[in-house]
């Protein structure tokens, strides 16, 4: 098994959006880390790319991807791959991250985080696939859990136990997202807690936040809102069960003004800070002590 331990805790960041560009940069605001989406960036030059380089001469950089599809039925698209892993040596990314879901047949392209079926066969393809990215990029790789609206029929397992099973049989790491927890166990009724508890957590390397929007039947992942009471919950007792890794809050849509996403941000950081009130020894030891 890969070891967690070597990997950075980068602290508290937030997802690098075009609208806040110009607050970042004559501001220089005192953030630990920015997410980039792998994709806007995956080009030859431009402003694109100058704008990454300023960034990077004051903060870390941590990658993201949306279009890797890895459990589509297609081969792995390895141009891609090379553009990505490029992106990589230009960042010095500390890992890289994707979606556990399909989005390409051969020839089509859905642009979507579609869900997978939850059977032994699609593990085993999509940690084989997985297994040849990590090695391919020759950093550790990570997958994050969709939020979800449908399920398959032929479904043999819980979405937990088929997300552990593929992080485990790939040997990879899991990028943790708890509002889409939340937001799939409102789908599909089932107590979020069953969920976090039963994934093996020593896996988990980045924690991420959004907000979502609640029409009472359903509830849609729309990273345009502030992160619901609910979601803070899990966040609170998810944290400390990692042993304390990298937290992003996502703000992808009607946006508010950088102070007031990073202040959003900056609610995690009182949430650790609970955290180590309740167990002062963490002071010392340290937050891998909630987990033995």
């Amino acid at each position: 098994m890969q070891r967690r331990s070597s990997l950075p805790n980068l602290g508290i960041g937030i997802g690098l959006r075009i609208p806040h560009y110009e607050d970042i940069f004559t501001q220089q605001p005192n953030i630990d880390w920015f997410e980039i989406i792998s994709e806007n960036f995956m080009v030859d030059g431009g402003k694109p790319l100058e704008n990454l380089h300023r960034i990077l001469e004051r903060y870390p950089v941590v990658q993201h991807g949306v279009s890797l599809a890895i459990g589509s039925p297609d081969p792995l698209d390895f141009e891609y791959l090379k553009q990505l892993k490029a992106l990589t040596k230009i960042t010095k990314t500390p890992w890289v991250s994707d979606h556990l879901c399909w989005g390409r047949l051969p020839g089509a392209h859905y642009h979507d985080l579609l869900p997978l079926p939850y059977t032994k066969e699609v593990i085993n393809y999509v940690a084989e696939r997985a297994r040849i990215v990590q090695d391919y990029l020759e950093l550790p790789f990570a997958l994050e859990n969709l939020s979800s609206y449908v399920a398959f029929r032929k479904d043999e397992m819980t979405e937990w136990e088929f997300y552990s099973a593929v992080v485990e049989k790939a040997d990879i790491f899991m990028m943790l997202d708890v509002n889409n927890i939340y937001v799939s166990s409102r789908n599909h009724g089932f107590d979020p807690k069953e969920y976090y508890t039963n994934i093996p957590l020593d896996r988990v390397i980045q924690i991420h936040l959004a907000g979502h929007s609640d029409y009472d039947a359903y509830v849609l992942d729309t990273h345009d809102n502030y992160v619901r009471d609910e979601v803070w919950k899990i966040y609170a007792d998810v944290y400390p069960l990692t042993g304390g890794v990298s937290t992003l809050l996502e703000w992808d849509d009607k946006f508010i003004s950088f102070q007031d996403t990073w202040d959003e941000a900056l609610k995690a950081k009182q949430f650790q800070q609970d955290i180590h009130q309740r167990h002062p020894h963490l002071a010392k030891a340290g937050l891998q002590e909630l987990c033995k």
